[in-house]
């Protein structure tokens, strides 16, 4: 089931969050965010924020391990409002890479040494919802 995250989310979101160092860490509370939930326990969440009219940029999505592969992110990324959705991603992030261009993102660009430690190039996608 997926839903408005709450306050009362954020503990369980964190705990996500650093279970899943290949995402975003962002201060999820200053933004929109949803969670999945399956049992009554927040299995993953999604975080954007508004760029422009109907345009949002998505800075993270993180799914527990122990909820991997059971479609969670995929549901996410099906809740995101309508628009255009934009999100930056590791080059070296390949399974990202993958759920997003499974869910019709495409490349629109790249950003040259974004990431550090190690340095790597941003991929960024884009898809119309």
């Amino acid at each position: 089931m997926i839903r408005p995250g709450v306050f009362g989310d954020l503990p369980r979101i964190a705990e996500i969050q650093a279970a899943s160092p290949e995402a975003a860490q962002w201060a999820v509370s200053d933004y929109s965010y949803i969670v999945a939930e399956i049992d009554g326990e927040v299995a993953g969440f999604a975080v954007w924020r508004g760029v422009g009219e109907g345009e949002w940029e998505l800075l993270n999505i993180a799914v527990d391990p122990a909820y991997r592969r059971r479609g969670v992110a995929d549901e996410l990324l099906g809740a995101l409002p309508a628009g255009r959705i934009f999100i930056e991603v590791r080059e070296s992030n390949a399974a990202a890479r993958a759920l997003y261009e499974g869910s019709g993102f495409t490349l629109i660009g790249r950003r040259r040494g974004y990431y550090q430690l190690p340095d790597e190039d941003g991929i960024v996608m884009a898809l119309q919802k």
